[in-house]
């Protein structure tokens, strides 16, 4: 009788941890808290604010991540957050959310869409919404604190949570950086963050080891001209066709500069000159962007802009053109070991099949920063459409609508549910217990 009752304890010992072990499992906690992780991130997409006004959303992440446990500090390079979670000894690990939106109006016809608006700058107001998946990243941000927070037995270390501002300006990452964030905070042996991907389905998760984003400038160009009557062009020195002449110039830089292969755009976004029909004007400005992955590349790109811009003013007899350079963002670099570590771990945790090799982007983003400043780094992406509305697309011959288009929105509930175990893993991966360090 006693060894039938000592059996009996041995057996619901076990099986008590085994149930407190799958509890803990970030599958087992993604599943137990999804309604309320959904209801934050609707939160969060009903009310964007834009780059350099992500107050609010600032302040409710910080209240997310100290309701967590985290030791929070905020305003720290504009509206950046800094949440910091002790764990004993071992490595300090970065995970990085931005929060700004976008100047968009929202037409995704979700109940829970923006109707937020700020001013455009020109005297008037424009819509603002999460375009680019960024409540999507705040909301993952705070699902991974409170998992970590509440499962500290299953890891040891320091985790530095981010909150960025003006990531769509590629500013928050130097303010942060310049406001001392690795010397204020733990410095990270790892930084990991993730970004929305409208071509990769719910479920799945894309890596890219090595260059995964460009480099990009931005390149204001001004024709100076001699202005005039537009019934007597002759006595005038016409800004807009040498902008005409240069825009098409500028294309055969691409076509007929570079080699083959080699990944570089330069785009002439804007294009602004003149007042009225029969006025020639004295200036026409143009507005580039410029994308590369090498710096060769890059100073390449910039130096044969420039020598046309100059060339299309000699040409017309015009004094030299005022050429201004800003952002400067450089391209974003997976280090390939660190990526193919956490890819390993996504396999694991969702299967071998949803883990894709995505292919590098002519996008930006300023997560790049961190890697320069001596943080091995990783930035995976999150797919975001349901398998069955990505097929609808496919039927038709259609793309999903993509980052910064109007009608963009992740369908929530897979969305969230991949990167809460995905980015949980990831970091249970690189903060492990003494002694289960691979």
């Amino acid at each position: 009788m006693l060894r039938l009752l000592g059996r009996l304890a041995l057996s619901f010992s076990v099986a008590l941890a085994a149930s407190r072990s799958s509890a803990a499992d970030p599958e087992a906690w993604a599943d137990k808290n999804l309604a309320s992780v959904v209801e934050l991130y609707k939160h969060f997409h009903a009310h964007p604010e834009l780059s350099l006004y992500e107050k609010e959303t600032a302040a409710r992440l910080a209240e997310e991540w100290k309701n967590a446990g985290l030791e929070v500090t905020t305003d720290f390079g504009g509206h950046g957050v800094v949440g910091i979670l002790k764990n004993g000894d071992g490595p300090t690990v970065m995970f990085r959310c931005d929060m700004d939106a976008l100047p968009v109006v929202e037409k995704t016809g979700l109940v829970f869409a923006s109707t937020a608006t700020a001013p455009d700058g020109q005297g008037g107001k424009t819509g603002v919404m999460h375009a680019c998946g960024h409540d999507i990243h705040i909301t993952n941000a705070v699902a991974a604190a409170r998992y970590m927070a509440e499962n500290k037995d299953r890891w040891s270390g320091t985790l530095v949570f981010i909150g960025q501002p003006a990531e769509e300006r590629g500013m928050g990452a130097k303010m942060m950086l310049d406001a001392g964030l690795f010397t204020k905070f733990p410095k990270p042996d790892f930084g990991v963050a993730l970004h929305c991907d409208s071509l990769v389905e719910t479920g799945s998760i894309g890596v890219c080891p090595g260059f995964m984003l460009a480099n990009v400038d931005s390149v204001d160009i001004t024709l100076i001209g001699r202005g005039g009557h537009g019934a007597h062009p002759y006595a005038t020195i016409d800004p807009i066709v040498m902008a005409a002449h240069l825009v098409v110039d500028l294309q055969s830089i691409v076509a007929r500069e570079m080699k083959p292969g080699v990944p570089a755009v330069v785009t002439v976004g804007s294009i602004h000159g003149g007042t009225k029909h029969n006025i020639i004007g004295d200036t026409c400005k143009l507005q580039l962007t410029v994308r590369s992955f090498t710096e060769e590349v890059r100073e390449k790109l910039l130096k044969a802009i420039e020598r046309k811009a100059k060339a299309a003013a000699a040409a017309a007899g015009a004094p030299e053109p005022k050429i201004e350079y800003s952002d400067k963002t450089p391209a974003t670099f997976n280090d390939a070991e660190l990526t193919e570590r956490l890819a390993t771990t996504f396999r694991k945790a969702l299967g071998k099949e949803k883990v894709v090799n995505v292919e590098p982007s002519m996008g930006a983003e300023d997560f790049s920063l961190y890697g320069r400043a001596g943080v091995p780094c990783c930035m995976y992406r999150l797919g975001v459409v349901e398998a069955q509305r990505m097929a609808g697309y496919k039927r038709v011959g259609q793309l999903p609508p993509g980052l910064h288009s109007p009608q963009f929105h992740p369908d929530a509930e897979p969305t969230l549910r991949t990167g809460i175990i995905a980015t949980c893993s990831a970091l249970l991966d690189l903060l492990p217990k003494s002694g289960d360090a691979k």
